[in-house]
């Protein structure tokens, strides 16, 4: 493994995730606000602790109570008065649906002058969440948009007509009081209804939007699901403002300020990347190899996300797939590398925010008898990536505005 490109790197990586932590984002949304009568805290998603503490700090004694529910294992302590929850992602579970519970039995009875203080991140549509389904069926659902390839957009058109908070249905249940909502988005062009199933924002997709996914995809529903696809969402909601404080735009500057700081010549090619991971990191490879003799450092930057078609039973998540794709394509190049990282710190059901190749990696591989493309398609790219070394890890960030990856050439 090349150590300095490593070690460039896991700069970058720390330095771009650092750039994008809501804590200031969250305190300059509240700055100067008044609140005339009771503050409801609800905070839903896998940044939902560390932006609702930086609500409480301040808030202070305005905050009446609160619930927050993100990740497992992405709770970092109490937080004054608010109940903190845990619960499943990227497939919700009981714990998702009770936790929902308790954020709709908070705002039940509120009056016009109360205020719920919504804070929305990233997979919030599996952390937030009670079904008009049977849970296990709602389960069943999501496992297959997953499996299937479907993107967020596809994914969240079903699953909001599933949910009695998602699609705008959470602000209907908290009305009369208002509703301001601080969202941190993971969805590429920052469309609110989008973001977490727009728990809080008025529906632009449609019935038909959503039977369409199904029939694409072949999704397998029971009548009881197929009639809540046919039952269509608010459209207009008068009684809430929403701030967005963060997208993969201001991930993708952040990283390109790293990479300028390290010495290289930064070029973002896109914060707009979706496309099947193992092609872009394909692609990515063969960008460096164009530019191999050109002598100067230079970094190529790809934020978005991608997506994974399962094939497979193995571990891993889109970063590392991405990152282990790349591979072949610089093979033997010595100041060669790819990396590819999720900014909420993790990657699929892995404990790994994403993965790093090298020149050296294809053949650290073979040694270990392993073959790219044989690990592609078991979707095994976490074990592959741990026996050499590849494996980024960050342990949870707090922040949640997709992924940033990155090819260097020195």
């Amino acid at each position: 493994m090349n150590s300095r490109l490593r070690q460039d790197a896991d700069t970058i990586i720390q330095q771009a995730i650092h750039a994008v932590l809501p804590d200031e984002a969250v305190r300059r949304a509240l700055e100067g606000r008044a609140f005339p009568g009771r503050v409801l805290l609800v905070a839903a998603g896998k940044a939902a602790w560390q932006m609702a503490h930086a609500a409480v700090n301040c808030l202070g004694d305005q905050l009446t109570a609160g619930v927050v529910v993100t990740k497992y294992d992405h709770v970092k302590g109490e937080l004054p008065r608010c109940t903190c929850y845990e619960a499943g992602h990227p497939v919700p579970d009981q714990n998702s649906f009770r936790a929902t519970q308790a954020a709709l039995d908070l705002v039940a009875g509120t009056k016009p002058e109360d205020t719920v203080l919504f804070l929305l991140s990233g997979g919030g549509s599996a952390l937030f969440e009670k079904p008009l389904i049977p849970g296990e069926e709602l389960q069943d659902i999501t496992g297959q948009l997953l499996a299937c390839g479907a993107d967020i957009v596809e994914m969240n058109t079903v699953r909001k007509r599933l949910s009695g908070v998602k699609g705008g249905r959470f602000a209907q249940a908290c009305a009369p009081a208002r509703v301001y909502a601080v969202v941190l988005s993971d969805i590429l062009g920052d469309p609110l209804d989008m973001i977490a199933s727009g728990p809080a924002c008025p529906d632009s997709s449609t019935c038909a939007d959503a039977l369409a996914v199904v029939e694409k995809y072949g999704l397998r529903l029971s009548e009881a699901a197929m009639a809540c696809l046919h039952q269509e969402t608010p459209k207009q909601l008068d009684h809430v403002e929403t701030r967005i404080t963060g997208s993969v735009r201001e991930l993708c500057s952040a990283a390109a300020a790293a990479c300028r700081s390290l010495g290289y010549r930064p070029v973002i090619l896109t914060d707009q990347l979706c496309c099947q991971a193992k092609e872009a990191g394909s692609f990515l490879a063969s960008i460096l190899k164009t530019h191999a003799g050109d002598g100067e450092p230079l970094a190529f930057l790809a934020g978005g996300e991608t997506v994974v078609q399962l094939t497979g039973k193995g571990l891993g998540g889109r970063n590392q797939e991405l990152a282990l794709a790349a591979a072949p394509g610089i093979a033997g190049m010595e100041n060669a590398a790819v990396f590819s990282v999720g900014s909420d710190g993790t990657d699929g059901p892995t404990d790994a925010a994403g993965g790093y190749v090298d020149g050296d990696t294809l053949a650290a591989l073979a040694a270990c008898g392993l073959q790219v493309h044989q690990v592609l398609a078991d979707n095994d790219a976490y074990h592959a990536m741990q026996a050499v070394g590849g494996l980024v890890v960050t342990g949870p960030t707090g922040t949640n505005v997709n992924d940033v990856a990155v090819a260097l050439i020195r």
